[in-house]
């Protein structure tokens, strides 16, 4: 079994905003994978399977900075270790339809990762980072990854949430280092090469 789950905040408030792509993306995974999500507490959740490979998707909609015993629990509650466990987040230092897979690092700033890592005593998990690019230098990260995103990211965002649940598969069913080598390049070096 795979424990796959996108980080956020609660509410409708924050479900357009920056800080909740992860979540996204789990609701794209769901759709594509005929997984019914259904809201238990802070936690929508459901299970399915992707090919042989049991999965169970949950989003995580209590705030940010306290993701990690939540998580824990649901590591725990499926006796899973934190080796059968991708987490996707948002990510600062990536332009907005940039992904990147990552496994174990530190939090980079991210105190949703930070959470998590603190919770499950390891930083032994893989990532999968969403980009939404940097603030103007007049604006704090803090706001900006609160705010919806724009029209025009919203465009450029699209495709890559298909490309991330793309990637989700590919981790699943081919394991990490083939699914960093496909996807955590620019979609325009890989039309480049294709040419």
């Amino acid at each position: 079994m795979r424990l796959i789950i996108g980080l956020g905040n609660p509410g409708k408030a924050y479900a357009q905003t920056r800080h909740n792509v992860g979540m996204w993306v789990i609701e794209r995974a769901a759709v594509r994978w005929s997984i019914r999500l259904t809201s238990r507490g802070t936690i929508q959740r459901g299970s399915g399977r992707l090919g042989s490979e049991l999965i169970e998707l949950a989003g995580l909609l209590d705030w940010m900075n306290v993701s990690g015993p939540p998580l824990k629990g649901l590591l725990r509650e499926f006796k899973l270790t934190p080796d059968e466990l991708i987490v996707i987040h948002d990510d600062l230092d990536l332009e907005p339809g940039r992904l990147r897979i990552k496994l174990a690092g530190g939090h980079g700033g991210h105190k949703g990762i930070k959470s998590v890592v603190e919770a499950l005593g390891t930083p032994q998990f893989v990532r999968v980072k969403m980009g939404i690019g940097r603030p103007a230098p007049s604006q704090d990260s803090a706001d900006y990854v609160l705010e919806p995103f724009t029209k025009e990211e919203i465009e450029v965002l699209n495709p890559c949430l298909d490309r991330a649940v793309d990637a989700l598969e590919c981790l699943i069913h081919r394991g990490v280092a083939l699914a960093m080598n496909e996807f955590n390049v620019r979609e325009r070096e890989t039309t480049e090469e294709e040419e």
